[in-house]
C-alpha cells in the first residue's frame, strides 16, 4: 500500500489487478477525488471500505515517488476498462452492464465494445436521468434491468462522488453482481463521445489540461480553484504535518 493524504492505494500493476479482480468494488482516485475526500466523510468511509482502491492519476503516481512507499504505476480507469474487456474476451461468464453517461451514449458504447470484442460481453446499458439517485422509481427500474440482464460486472459512470455513493447504497439490490467499477467518463470514452488526451499529454501528466481545453467552463473551478489545495496538503504530508480530517490523533 502507498498512502496519499488519508487514502491507502493498492500498489498493483494493471496485469496484477486484472488477474486478481474477481469481486468487490473498484474505485480509482485522482487528484480531484483526493481533494473531495478531505471534506466528505460519507465518501471517505465508502472509499476506505472498498476492496480495490487504485491510483488513476500520473500526478499522484509521481507524488508517490517522494514517499517511503512509491507506487509501481498508475492505472487510469479509462485504460483499465478496455483492458478488462480484452482480458475476459473469451470468458462467457463475464457479463457487463454499463450505467451512466448522457442519453443514448451507454448504448453506443455497448455496440462499439461488443463489436470490438467479438461477442456480447456488454449485456445491457442505460443512461439514467439527471438526479436519478433520488428517484425511487428509476432506481427500481435500474435494479430490474441489471438483474434481468444477468450481469455480474457493472460499470457506473455518473461522476464522483455520486457513482461511489450510488454503488454503496444500492448494490445489495443486485446480488448477482460480483464486481462494481466506479469509472467516471469511461463510458463516454468507449462510445467515442469524448476523446482521451493524446499520448503526449498523458506522458507529461497533463491529461487534465486537455480536459480543460475540451470543457473550460465546467473544468475551470476543479483545476484552478479546488484541486491545487492537494499540493499543499501533500507537502504537509511529506513534512509529517498532515492530519486526517476524519480521525483523531492521526
Amino acid at each position: 500500500m502507498s498512502t496519499l493524504l488519508n487514502i491507502p492505494l493498492a500498489n498493483l500493476t494493471q496485469s496484477e489487478l486484472l488477474s486478481q479482480l474477481t469481486k468487490g468494488v473498484l474505485i480509482t482516485p485522482n487528484v480531484d477525488q483526493l481533494v473531495k475526500l478531505q471534506k466528505d466523510k460519507t465518501f471517505y468511509e465508502i472509499v476506505r471500505k472498498a476492496e480495490w482502491v487504485v491510483c488513476d492519476s500520473k500526478i499522484l503516481y509521481l507524488c508517490s515517488k517522494l514517499t517511503k512507499q512509491p507506487l509501481k504505476t498508475y492505472i487510469p480507469g479509462s485504460s483499465f476498462f478496455p483492458a478488462f474487456c480484452d482480458y475476459h474476451k473469451d470468458d462467457e461468464n463475464c457479463k457487463i452492464f454499463l450505467l451512466g453517461a448522457m442519453d443514448g451514449v451507454a448504448l453506443k458504447a455497448q455496440e462499439k465494445i461488443n463489436e470490438r470484442i467479438g461477442r456480447n460481453i456488454i449485456v445491457g446499458a442505460y443512461s439514467p436521468s439527471y438526479g436519478f439517485e433520488n428517484k425511487d422509481d428509476e432506481n427500481e427500474q435500474i435494479y430490474k434491468m441489471i438483474n434481468e440482464s444477468n450481469a455480474n460486472v457493472v460499470l457506473v459512470g455518473v461522476g464522483c462522488p455520486k457513482q461511489e455513493k450510488w454503488i454503496d447504497a444500492h448494490k445489495a439490490q443486485m446480488p448477482n453482481v460480483k464486481i462494481w467499477m466506479a469509472l467516471g467518463a469511461t463510458i463516454d470514452f468507449e462510445a467515442g463521445n469524448v476523446k482521451r488526451a493524446p499520448k503526449i499529454f498523458q506522458k507529461l501528466a497533463m491529461e487534465w489540461l486537455y480536459r480543460f481545453f475540451q470543457e473550460p467552463k465546467r473544468m475551470f473551478r476543479r483545476y484552478f480553484i479546488d484541486d491545487p489545495i492537494f499540493f499543499w496538503l501533500f507537502f504537509k504530508q511529506l513534512l509529517g504535518l498532515y492530519k486526517n480530517p476524519f480521525e483523531e490523533n492521526v
